[in-house]
């Protein structure tokens, strides 16, 4: 990846941002350091890392309580990984960063052709998609899930591996709070799963069906995580 160079009136620092989505210059030394930089601040366990498929396309969907949940399942997927990541986060010297290691923008709020298609792009190329479904921070139950992870599934064929991440929300704590020094955390890889199969007639009714499959098995997933980690991935509530 080359430096930045100077241009613009006042001589302002422009960084050079990565062209081929497909082929992040900065993913695989991202992926190199990601595991024990992160376990210098917790205990991390990873568990399941054998349902993802080391080749061809496929979509990672995890639970999300935590701003961790992202750098988590990324770094411990067995492969590397293209992540929504909301637009807001695309802004000075992050821009370039995280279009070199894949991640990819979303606009929250909105249809969003040019995400949906840059997904299409990653999938289509045989790489592996990372989505939050639920879109946003919250209980981190798969209580609401949106179309678009069905529609993504439909379209590229590509299977589905849930990934629950236990440990990152604690009780009392802030959703936007980073777990705490030396926290205990799993990250739990699925099977692999296809929601529907393609039939070229992607109705709002199919996609809609779809996708509460999704939430059966991404539901299931979570409930047999906790089980096997005896965890609960929600943090509790806050006494009144």
């Amino acid at each position: 990846m080359p430096g930045p160079r100077r241009t613009g009136e006042g001589g302002r620092t422009r960084w050079p941002v990565p062209t081929d989505i497909t082929k992040p210059p900065l993913s695989a030394a991202a992926h190199r350091i990601g595991i024990p930089l992160l376990r210098s601040f917790w205990r991390i366990r990873s568990l399941g890392t054998h349902h993802v498929p080391l080749g061809g396309p496929v979509i990672l969907a995890g639970n999300h309580t935590n701003f961790a949940d992202g750098p988590l399942l990324y770094a411990f997927c067995p492969r590397p990984v293209h992540f929504w990541v909301k637009q807001e986060m695309f802004t000075g010297i992050m821009d370039p960063v995280l279009r070199g290691i894949g991640h990819i923008p979303v606009h929250r709020g909105s249809a969003d052709r040019g995400m949906i298609m840059d997904s299409l792009t990653v999938l289509r190329a045989g790489n592996c998609l990372g989505v939050f479904p639920e879109g946003t921070r919250g209980a981190g139950d798969f209580g609401e899930v949106h179309n678009g992870l069905a529609y993504l599934a439909m379209r590229s064929g590509a299977p589905i591996v849930p990934v629950a991440c236990l440990g990152t929300g604690e009780r009392g704590a802030s959703i936007a709070a980073l777990p705490s020094w030396r926290a205990k955390i799993d990250v739990v890889y699925g099977k692999p799963f296809l929601p529907a199969p393609d039939t070229g007639k992607r109705s709002r009714r199919a996609v809609t069906d779809a996708s509460e499959r999704i939430v059966e098995r991404l539901t299931a997933h979570l409930h047999e995580a906790e089980r096997l980690t005896g965890r609960s991935a929600a943090p509790a509530a806050v006494p009144a």
